[in-house]
């Protein structure tokens, strides 16, 4: 069993910055360190399909974005707080989703896939104003 719960979510005008969280709980994470799990970040505004924003794998130093927030998102981690993070600046209204964090043990190829992840977390609102 393994939860992830996001926060960080918010309403913040155009340019603003926010910063997400996602932290991972569960006995042991099912026996296994959060440190072997590969995460990424997703959001799905509404009428729209989910979209792959970010990911960092479980071991190397490479960080994947979608095309649109690079530059402007940083994803990081910190295995100590079983926590992954997304630092969103120069937000936009395009911006405006739910975000959800998404976990797999050992995964490192496709990333930017869902299918990939096989644990959600339930989103936190981000509403960018413009």
């Amino acid at each position: 069993q393994v939860q992830l719960v996001e926060s960080g979510g918010g309403l913040v005008q155009a340019g603003g910055s926010l910063r997400l969280s996602c932290a991972a709980s569960g006995r042991s994470f099912s026996g296994y360190s959060f440190s072997t799990y590969s995460m990424g970040w997703f959001r799905q505004a509404p009428g729209k399909e989910r979209e792959f924003v970010a990911a960092i794998p479980w071991t190397g130093s490479r960080t994947y974005y979608e095309d649109s927030v690079k530059g402007r998102f940083t994803i990081s981690r910190d295995n100590a707080k079983n926590t992954v993070y997304l630092q969103m600046n120069s937000l936009k209204p395009e911006d405006t989703a739910v975000y959800c964090c998404a976990a797999r043990r050992l995964a490192l190829d496709n990333l930017n896939a869902p299918y990939v992840y096989n644990y959600w977390g339930q989103g936190t609102q981000v509403t960018v104003s413009s």
